[in-house]
Order: C-alpha cells, then structure tokens, then sequence
C-alpha cells in the first residue's frame, strides 16, 4: 500500500544559472527556508507552491468526454512506468497497440503524498504515471484518495507521511473536507486531459463505529464539496462515486438483505442503505462507480466460482434501476478469493482467466460498459494474474495472459455495444457462458477438461477452461 520509489532523501534541488553573487546568496536562501520545517511542523523538501500548473503538454479532448470509458485496469503500486528502460519502452508499445482506460490514485498504488503541508504539492509520482498513461494512448482516470496526513490528524511535512494502511485508509477529517476538495480541484488543473474522476475509494474511513454502519453522511458530504470544485474548474470534467464494496453475505446472516439475492448469497442490507442515502443526496453523479466481488464476505463462491459471478450482473442491474441508468463503472471486481496477504495465487492461468472472462461478461450482461482489474503487478519473475512481466526485469515489458484477454475483450466490447442473443445447445448451457455482438462470440469452458461445444451454430472442441472468440 505505500508508494512506488519512495525515497525523501533523494530530492534534488537545481538553482537556476544566475547573474551576480547577490543574485546566487538570495537563491541559495530561498532554497534553505523551503527545505527547513515549516510553521505547521515538517519538512518542505521536494514539494512547490505551484500544483495546478499544467504538467507536461497534455492532449485536451475536445468536445464532451463520453461517461463510459471502457474496460480497463488499475496501476497499483509497482507499474511499468518505472524500471529497466528497454523494458518500459516494450510495456508503452504493447498498451499501445490497444489503449485502455486506466486508474491512477493520486495518494498510494504508486503516487506520493500529493500535499505534505498545506499549500505545497509533489507531483513527482502522479507526473510520472500521467505521463505513461498517455504514452500508451490510454484514457486517464484519477480516483481522489488518499488525503494527506495533516488531514486526518498526522503530522504535515514530507518527512512525516504514514504510509502503513491503517493511515493511508483513514479519512481526512470532517474540518479537512474542503481542504481535500481544494486539493482535488489542483489535480483537475495540473491534468486537464483528465475527464474523468472517482471520489474516494471503497469508503475507506466511512465507518461509523457506535452505530456499526457506513458513514454515508459524511461519505456524501465530501462528495458533494469535491463535485461542486471540480465542475467550478471546468463544468465538463464527469464525476463519480460512491466506490462502495457491494459486500454479499450468507442470506441467514443479521444484515442480510431480503431484496437483493440470489444463489451467490444476499446483499449486506448495509451497503444498499450507504448507497441509497448517497444517491438521494449527491450534489449529481456523470456516472456511478462500485466494487465487489462475486464472493461472499466468508469468501464462499456460490454455487461455484462461475455462477457466483451471476452477482456482478444481479448487482449491476440493481444500480441502474436505482440510479435512473446512470453509466455503471466497476473500479474493481475480484472472482478469485485472495489469501492472508491478499494475493491470488492459488488458481492456474487458464482457470484465473476464464473465471474473469466470465466476470466481464456478467457485468457486461447486467449493463456495465466500465471495468477496472486492479493489476497485481509485483517485481519478481513470476506474478499469476499480472498484465506484464514485471519492467523491473531486464527482458520484462511483455504481456501476460490476463492482458491479452482484457485487451481482445475492451476491443470487441466497447461502451455502447448492443448484445446479442446467442444459441447454445441444450447440453451445453451448464458448461458454457456466452457473451456476443453482431461481429464477435466469447465463449467460456467452465469445465477443467476437454468438450465438444455447439454455439451459434457451430460445433468445435475447447479445452479445459479454454477462452475462445469467434467470428459472425
């Protein structure tokens, strides 16, 4: 959870050339005082008063930026915009060939403390990932989480960032709203090729202890006040919320919901009040944004690991009716249960990419057309369910299985794709899923062994867990 190529010590300061020795004792001061701590407390090193002006030469979209923006990935904290040069280079062009739309926070999962003290910004991580997102041609995404220390009750400076999760989760202080607004308007203007904005991430430090429930009161209050500063930068930018884990639980559990279930489990009647009270409340929302899994809390898969991904559809589906079809975004969306560390290692590659095939098309079927993996890209030679080998590795850079089926899936899936009905035979249908278009067929072998398959009228072998596309 804390930063890529954190290193505070190895800031580098750069005096401009200068003309006198009066002209050079004065810079040398300058830069003394920003390095010393600051009234607040901390160390001002590395960070500048100017946050909002615009980085690098972005490319403004013209026109309104469509709601919908995809099916995309996360960058966590190790990405391919840091590494080996040959093997960053080689990660650049294979996004390239099919851009994505991709996230990037802008505290954590790679980016530094973005306002050690108030009023002085580092960008150094956010630039950098910016950068390489639009390298590769892909559509940015920004989720405005984490808040600064001094936010929530640390200590401000750039020497003083808690980077253990328990801080990196906790809200920023309700006195600290607008503080955190502010800072989002500052990314809006640095970024202005960035049409798009999630608010927070999973309610993390939205929970309310004494009545043992989201606090979805002060959720949406800082909701509104970054939705209201980031329409006054510009009325186009699109805004979305509320990031909530659609959490489903054993329907014989207290808060199980009686109006949202299924074979996957029942939907925590907790969430569905967090998100109600959210879309009764926002100041407005260009797009909703959720997450979850299609296991249960208990980490259950129901019935199997393919039909629980039914939930990602049935829970789609509910969003929509809620929101008046507002354009559904998943920023994560996980079938595979992790173990203690979080990792999801257990599965082989074929199984791990037919179970998430198999999740795209269930939100895909329920009416999303925006998905995110969250990449679980690690440094070593070996990472099951990464998009690349890793850009730390002299030869790394190219494509791991799960990218190519995101890639082939945001290819012939894009947003506004009207689906079409597809035949199965009779005894097929329990060993298939089946998603397609008028051009393109995704067809899934749920089984762990070889079948002999008819869809759309053709009659061909799959292998175990085999993932194949065919033509109309």
């Amino acid at each position: 959870m804390g930063r890529h190529g954190w290193n505070s010590g190895a800031r580098r300061w750069r005096l401009t050339a200068l003309l006198g020795v009066g002209a050079a004792v004065l810079a040398l001061v300058v830069t003394l005082v920003s390095t010393l701590p600051s009234d607040a407390g901390g160390s001002t090193t590395g960070t500048t008063a100017d946050g909002d002006k615009v980085h690098g030469t972005p490319a403004v979209p013209s026109g309104k930026a469509d709601p919908e923006v995809g099916w995309g990935f996360t960058h966590t904290q190790y990405s391919a915009d840091h590494g080996e040069p040959a093997a960053v280079e080689r990660a650049e062009k294979l996004l390239s060939k099919q851009p994505l739309p991709q996230i990037q926070h802008i505290m954590g999962w790679g980016a530094s403390n973005p306002e050690p003290t108030k009023g002085r910004y580092d960008f150094e991580d956010m630039d950098r990932r910016l950068d390489f997102i639009r390298a590769t041609g892909g559509t940015p995404v920004v989720t405005l989480c984490c808040a600064p220390d001094w936010m929530k009750g640390g200590k401000p400076g750039a020497d003083n960032t808690d980077w253990s999760r328990q801080a990196l989760e906790t809200a920023p202080d309700r006195a600290h709203y607008k503080d955190f607004a502010k800072l989002a308007a500052t990314v809006a203007k640095r970024y202005p090729d960035v049409r798009h904005f999630i608010v927070w991430n999973e309610f993390k430090g939205f929970w309310n202890n004494a009545e043992h429930r989201w606090d979805y009161e002060g959720y949406t209050e800082l909701y509104n006040l970054i939705y209201k500063e980031l329409k006054k930068v510009d009325k186009d930018i699109l805004v979305g919320g509320p990031y909530l884990v659609m959490d489903s639980v054993d329907p014989r559990q207290e808060n199980a919901s009686s109006a949202l279930t299924g074979e996957w489990g029942a939907m925590d009647q907790r969430v569905l009040d967090a998100f109600d009270y959210w879309n009764k409340h926002k100041a407005g929302a260009d797009f909703v944004v959720v997450d979850g899994s299609s296991y249960t809390v208990d980490d259950e898969l129901v019935p199997d690991e393919f039909k629980a991904t039914d939930k990602l559809t049935a829970v789609s589906r509910w969003v929509r009716q809620q929101t008046g079809d507002l354009p559904l975004w998943w920023a994560e969306y996980y079938v595979e249960p992790g173990d203690d560390d979080d990792d999801r290692d257990a599965w082989s590659e074929p199984h791990r990419a037919a179970v998430h095939a198999s999740g795209l098309m269930a939100m895909a079927h329920g009416g999303a057309g925006s998905a995110f993996y969250w990449n679980p890209q690690k440094r070593g030679a070996t990472c099951p369910g990464c998009l690349w080998r890793s850009t730390e590795l002299s030869d790394g850079g190219t494509g791991l299985p799960m990218l190519g089926l995101l890639s082939r899936f945001a290819k012939e899936f894009p947003p506004g794709t009207r689906y079409k009905k597809v035949s199965v035979a009779a005894a097929d249908v329990p060993r298939v899923r089946v998603l397609a278009d008028d051009k393109a067929v995704l067809v899934v072998n749920t089984l762990d062994r070889q079948i002999s398959v008819k869809v759309d009228g053709k009659r061909f072998d799959m292998r175990a867990y085999e993932v194949k596309w065919l033509g109309r």
